[in-house]
């Protein structure tokens, strides 16, 4: 296999901004299992010592925090949104995308015009907080432009680069 067809094998964690998911199939879903697995057992090996290793996010993770949280989302059964091949949204969902600081990503709750996300963001954000506060990132939650809510996600401070 040729280097260039690893990479588009490569493992990536919905963002939010992508195609729908694939089907239930449970290919993905034992793809995302591996991967959060994986960063678990990073956590775990980089952590020793820690009184719980798998509650701070390791260096891997703050080198590409949006991976990461996207990662822990997806793996925690949240689903994404998504975007048709018109490049408008199709699927209501989590949206991870570069935060305002650097190192720190933004959470939105996005869906497609009238599919109620707007109405739905509240509850589903402070699920997506929970999740990552579970994993120590500090998740704080704002309202923004037309009182839409989103989340601020940074590491927790003993863990800045």
């Amino acid at each position: 296999m040729s280097a260039s067809q690893e990479q588009e094998r490569a493992f990536e964690p919905a963002t939010g901004d992508g195609p729908a998911a694939p089907g239930t199939d449970g290919g993905r879903a034992g793809e995302v299992r591996t991967a959060f697995e994986g960063l678990l057992q990073i956590r775990r090996l980089t952590g020793a010592g820690r009184a719980d290793p798998e509650g701070v996010p390791a260096a891997w993770e703050l080198h590409r925090p949006l991976r990461a949280v996207a990662l822990a989302l997806e793996a925690a059964g949240i689903p994404a949104s998504a975007v048709g091949l018109n490049g408008e949204r199709a699927d209501t969902g989590y949206r991870v995308c570069e935060g305002e600081a650097s190192g720190s990503v933004r959470v939105e709750w996005a869906g497609p015009p009238g599919s109620g996300a707007a109405h739905e963001e509240d509850e589903a954000l402070v699920e997506c907080a929970a999740v990552l506060r579970r994993l120590g990132w500090t998740a704080l939650l704002y309202r923004g432009p037309r009182r839409r809510r989103f989340l601020e996600v940074e590491p927790p401070p003993a863990a800045r680069p």
